[in-house]
C-alpha cells in the first residue's frame, strides 16, 4: 500500500481568500453566511474535519457563531458531528460526498412539497386557475425527483469511475 505524503505547507492568506470567496458563492446561492464560511473552511482543509475552536480561530468568529453554523450545516446533510476518541470535543467533517448527501436528502423535502401541493390542488380545485398551476408545480417537483434519482445513480458510477470506491 503506497505511504500518504505530508501535505504540502500552504500560505494561510490564500487559503483564507479562497475561503472567503468560495462562502460567498455560496452566500449568493442562498446559504447563511457564517455556516457557508464554515463550509468552506472545513472543504479547503486537508482533513476535512475541524473542532469548534479551530473553526473559530480560522474564521475569528465567536464560538455561538460555530455552533448555529454547524446546526445548519448538519440539518442540511453537509457536514456530519462525530467524538473525538477519547475526548468530550466535537469534530465536524465534511462528507466526502456532502454535494450527493445534501441532494438526496433533499428528498423529504421534495414529497413533503408534493403532499401539500396535491392537498392545494384538492382544495382549490384542479379546474381552477390556481388549480391547475399548483398541478403543474406538482408536476414539476415529481419530474425533479425522479431526475434526482437517476442523476445520482449515474454519479455513484461516474465517482467510482474518477475516484474509485
Amino acid at each position: 500500500m503506497p505511504k500518504e505524503s505530508a501535505p504540502l505547507p500552504r500560505d494561510g492568506e490564500v487559503v483564507g481568500r479562497f475561503v472567503e470567496q468560495f462562502a460567498a458563492q455560496l452566500v449568493e446561492a442562498g446559504m447563511p453566511r457564517m455556516p457557508a464560511r464554515i463550509f468552506a473552511a472545513l472543504l479547503a482543509s486537508d482533513s476535512g474535519a475541524l473542532t469548534s475552536a479551530e473553526l473559530g480561530e480560522r474564521l475569528q468568529v465567536s464560538p455561538a457563531a460555530v455552533s448555529g453554523a454547524v446546526r445548519y450545516l448538519t440539518q442540511q446533510h453537509m457536514v456530519a458531528r462525530e467524538r473525538e476518541p477519547g475526548s468530550r470535543r466535537d469534530i465536524f467533517r465534511v462528507h466526502s460526498d456532502q454535494w450527493y448527501e445534501a441532494l438526496a436528502n433533499r428528498d423529504g423535502v421534495l414529497k413533503r412539497w408534493e403532499s401539500a401541493l396535491r392537498d392545494g390542488v384538492t382544495s382549490l380545485g384542479a379546474d381552477t386557475p390556481a388549480g391547475r398551476r399548483m398541478a403543474e408545480t406538482l408536476a414539476f417537483f415529481e419530474f425533479v425527483e425522479k431526475e434526482i434519482v437517476e442523476m445520482l445513480e449515474r454519479w455513484r458510477v461516474h465517482r467510482e469511475t474518477l475516484f474509485g470506491k
